[in-house]
């Protein structure tokens, strides 16, 4: 830990002394804490990149219209159009990596469920289908049945490492879940928490806030910040010694996600890609969805805002929107890009930059809760490493089987618990009746145990009418709760 006078030399030479101004009404606990976290800041680093932001900030939002070209073909399938044996090519390759321990899924799980109406974790959160079940748990059950797949095509017993981002606010609460809920089958040794960085809230001219008299005022990084915390929490290191090679990065909050989808694995495996990013169409020319494309040549993610309405209507020949690759945070990485990006990129990401309204202590000492912005925060997004790929690839899939967002609460009536368990009860069904099954209300759930994608459900399903709330559960599900498949009816 550094002395006081280390420290306020350090801040003195970054014009930021005033966070010491209390230091004297500070009781000796209190300046031990403060002095041990001013010692984990990089100021230095931390004035640069307030200059950056500064410069952003300042710069007019310039339109893209003119420096825009969509994904070349040859960086671009979709599965709509794949036939079936290239499909069937690209899960083979992909469960063959899941059987050989090569893959490991990455969940951005930092988010706190404040827009959905919760105080806690995001993956904690339950949309109300018939099961109950977390997002967390959803996903982890995926995952089993992925390796489970993986082992009935090879033979092989793989395993899937599931490395999960917190921040401050969410890490101790989402590590106690899991444990509490024996990481709802999982291997605890294959699933690692570790939280995304932190960085300093600014006012308008730079200066930094405290939150408290002995606290400087942070905010979480952004999902951005996975490459740097990738590096200093060790886990970059933790895959090397795992042999994994490939790395299926996702948000938390898609109640449709294919966690570890062999397709999209295999597909960016096949094409030797370092990087990918998996799309779905924009709903409508004006959905505001980044869409991926290319910029002066390279990859990145553009906001709608940053296009007019006419590109963003642009079509091809065959009425096609020309900037239709919807970005739904969800890549593919190599390991091996990875560090590259920690090593040599990471400092060169972009900084996107937000005008807050930051709760702070004022000169007076006084916490001061402002009713309009009065700082800003910085982030920085995990997509824009697409630039830095030698081999980038983008997969297409339905929106209606893959993407589902939950981001607020239900009384907006969009990307909402409703329109996320509508959805799924939506896909469950058609998975049913591909199966041979009929299904005659809306509340008819799968477990991601039984099946990851529609398969092994014949034995289950077929010649059955479901018309009543049900879950049908897998074997091992019916040996631990009854021999029951269904809450209510199903003939």
């Amino acid at each position: 830990m550094p002395t006081f006078a280390e420290i306020k030399k350090i801040l003195s030479d970054c014009q930021q002394s005033h966070l010491l101004r209390f230091w004297d009404e500070l009781n000796e606990k209190e300046q031990s804490q403060f002095l041990e976290q001013l010692g984990t800041i990089n100021f230095k680093e931390a004035s640069d990149i307030f200059t950056k932001a500064q410069n952003s900030l300042s710069e007019d939002v310039q339109k893209l219209d003119s420096r825009m070209k969509p994904i070349p073909p040859e960086q671009f399938e979709s599965e709509k159009s794949v036939n079936e044996k290239i499909l069937g090519e690209y899960k083979s390759t992909g469960l063959e990596a899941i059987a050989n321990n090569e893959v490991a899924v990455l969940l951005l799980a930092g988010g706190q469920g404040t827009r959905l109406g919760v105080n806690y974790p995001k993956g904690m959160f339950s949309v109300g289908l018939p099961s109950g079940k977390p997002l967390f748990q959803i996903q982890a059950e995926r995952i089993r049945r992925v390796m489970s797949l993986a082992k009935q095509q090879t033979g092989k017993t793989g395993k899937i490492c599931w490395y999960i981002m917190t921040s401050g606010p969410t890490n101790f609460t989402t590590k106690d879940f899991l444990r509490k809920n024996d990481y709802f089958g999982l291997n605890k040794d294959d699933v690692k928490l570790f939280q995304q960085g932190l960085l300093p809230c600014y006012d308008f001219d730079g200066k930094i806030f405290l939150d408290e008299k002995h606290i400087v005022a942070l905010a979480p990084d952004g999902n951005g910040g996975i490459y740097r915390s990738l590096h200093q929490n060790g886990i970059l290191e933790d895959m090397k010694k795992r042999g994994i090679k490939y790395v299926h990065v996702h948000s938390v909050d898609n109640i449709l996600i294919k966690v570890a989808d062999p397709v999209f694995i295999g597909y960016c495996v096949k094409k030797e890609a370092d990087c990918g990013a998996k799309v779905v169409s924009k709903a409508e020319p004006t959905e505001a969805v980044g869409v991926v494309c290319q910029v002066d040549g390279k990859f990145q993610v553009v906001e709608y805002s940053e296009i007019t309405e006419a590109t963003a209507n642009l079509r091809d020949s065959d009425g096609n929107l020309l900037f239709n690759a919807g970005n739904i945070c969800n890549h593919f990485f190599t390991t091996d890009f990875l560090n590259k990006v920690a090593a040599n990129f990471e400092r060169e990401l972009k900084l996107h930059v937000a005008k807050k309204k930051i709760p702070h202590v004022n000169e007076n000492g006084e916490k001061i809760k402002p009713s309009s912005p009065n700082g800003i925060k910085v982030e920085k997004f995990v997509f824009d490493v697409f630039q830095f790929a030698k081999k980038f690839v983008t997969w297409e899939v339905p929106r209606n089987s893959e993407f589902s967002a939950l981001k607020n609460a239900d009384s907006v009536g969009k990307d909402c618990s409703l329109t996320s368990r509508r959805d799924l009860f939506n896909l469950h069904k058609s998975y049913i009746e591909k199966a041979g099954g009929k299904v005659t209300c809306d509340g008819v759930e799968i477990s991601p145990l039984l099946s990851y994608a529609g398969e092994s459900l014949e034995v289950r399903v077929k010649d059955k009418v479901f018309d009543t709330t049900t879950v049908i559960l897998s074997d091992e599900e019916i040996l631990k709760n009854g021999n029951v498949i269904c809450d209510g009816d199903c003939r």
